[in-house]
């Protein structure tokens, strides 16, 4: 602490000379020896060797505490039972070392992050077993080359693999989602922008209906469209009633997802473009959306494989097709969910073997769909990305005297070239550049 004493002057002579310059002391903090010792603070990085070691420990006597209560107490040999309770009784020993080592604080962490890692693992362990059991029973018709490149015309549900195929489910699937795709890509990214950009009541009323479509049941959608589109209207079930039944579903989503990428764009982009001279449609479509592409397309892909799996709908609306269909107006078109659909209500062993095939293809376009969603919304680490208000600057820098049609300069376009700020201009657009 500095302490600041003024010096007053005496009085006679001393008095009428000017006083004398301030003269600041310094004191030193005085510390305290019979202090206590500051209290640890967690640490928040790794868990250390020992910390790990506890952590096995506890889930390892957890097993022992199982087998005495499973086998010996309660003598219960269900697999989940014995599952919930290894699960509780880890839980308690990880609980019973944390409040040993460090008190209650540490017993809550310890307790909180293995109630984490259970419930990633219960989710994992349950994606893995229903791929691991597709896959298993369909693995057979997936060995032979004609499953791709045939299709299913004249083949019946107990002929053998070596016949037939699915090559006019995964057309039709396709059609019906590139049209599906054509509705939706405008329409959920402008509601978005809508919603984002523009606001006011009539963009919370948007938001509502946006977010309470996103909950609608799949069949919901099919009958809409089929009591619009195809009694109503007269039209037939085609593969262009199932892409409008899949686009009630997929727009939603689509929306929604885009909705929550555009409000994380940094407001200070839009009001930098703004400050440009740019117009609000040009900062949109210059600067928001740019930003916000790889989040953008994360939320197309997400739309894709929830329409890509949707079955009532294409049931009610596109009719089965047991041959390749291209013209999406024409009449039934079929598709992968229809196809499993209607194969295993045939109750032939090989025609269910034949649907879980195909079942495992859907499977494994949805899985990559959502892998290409996970790498395009990952940020890049190494290429630096350039600001998306360089779109707004002209490619040779600030030209005041050829101007730029984005930005208004006013009455400094009319500089002299021989102006100091013409050529502190130049210079500065030159050294961006």
């Amino acid at each position: 602490m500095t302490a600041v004493e003024p010096v007053v002057p005496t009085t006679g002579s001393a008095a009428e000379e000017p006083a004398e310059a301030v003269v600041p002391r310094t004191h030193l903090p005085i510390t305290d020896d019979d202090a206590p010792p500051p209290v640890p603070r967690a640490r928040l990085g790794k868990p250390t060797s020992e910390e790990r070691f506890q952590l096995a420990g506890a889930w390892f006597a957890a097993v022992g505490l199982t087998w005495v209560i499973t086998q010996r107490l309660l003598p219960m040999g269900a697999p989940g039972y014995v599952v919930v309770v290894y699960f509780l009784s880890g839980l308690l020993a990880t609980a019973l070392i944390g409040a040993m080592n460090g008190g209650v604080i540490e017993m809550k962490d310890r307790l909180a992050a293995s109630v984490i890692v259970g419930g990633a693992l219960t989710v994992g362990a349950a994606l893995v077993s229903v791929i691991v059991f597709v896959v298993i029973r369909g693995y057979e018709p997936l060995t032979h080359l004609n499953f791709f490149t045939s299709d299913m015309a004249g083949v019946g549900p107990k002929d053998p693999f070596d016949r037939g195929g699915i090559l006019h489910a995964i057309t039709g699937s396709l059609i019906e989602l590139g049209l599906a795709l054509i509705v939706t890509l405008p329409l959920g990214i402008g509601t978005a922008v809508f919603m984002t950009e523009v606001g006011g009541r009539f963009a919370r009323i948007v938001r509502t209906i946006v977010e309470a479509m996103t909950a609608l049941p799949s069949i919901v959608a099919g009958l809409f469209v089929y009591t619009v589109f195809v009694i109503a209207l007269g039209g037939p079930k085609s593969g262009l009633a199932a892409a409008l039944a899949i686009t009630v579903m997929m727009l939603p989503i689509v929306a929604r997802a885009a909705d929550v990428v555009l409000r994380v764009v940094p407001g200070g982009l839009r009001e930098a473009s703004l400050a440009l001279g740019a117009s609000r449609w040009k900062t949109v479509w210059h600067v928001v959306l740019p930003t916000a592409r790889p989040g953008l397309a994360t939320a197309v892909i997400l739309g894709v494989a929830r329409g890509v799996g949707e079955t009532s709908p294409v049931l009610l609306t596109s009719g089965a097709a047991s041959f390749m269909v291209k013209d999406p107006v024409s009449g039934a078109m079929n598709s992968l969910p229809l196809f499993i659909y209607s194969t295993v209500r045939s109750g032939e062993p090989q025609a269910i073997t034949r649907a879980f095939g195909a079942a495992t293809v859907l499977l494994m376009l949805v899985l990559f769909l959502f892998v290409i969603a996970r790498l395009l919304a990952r940020p890049p680490r190494t290429k630096t990305r350039k600001s998306p208000l360089r779109r707004l600057v002209p490619a040779r820098g600030w030209d005041l005297r050829r101007g730029d049609p984005l930005v208004e300069i006013g009455p400094v376009q009319a500089a002299d070239e021989n102006d100091s700020t013409y050529r502190h201009t130049r210079s500065d657009s030159e050294e961006t550049r």
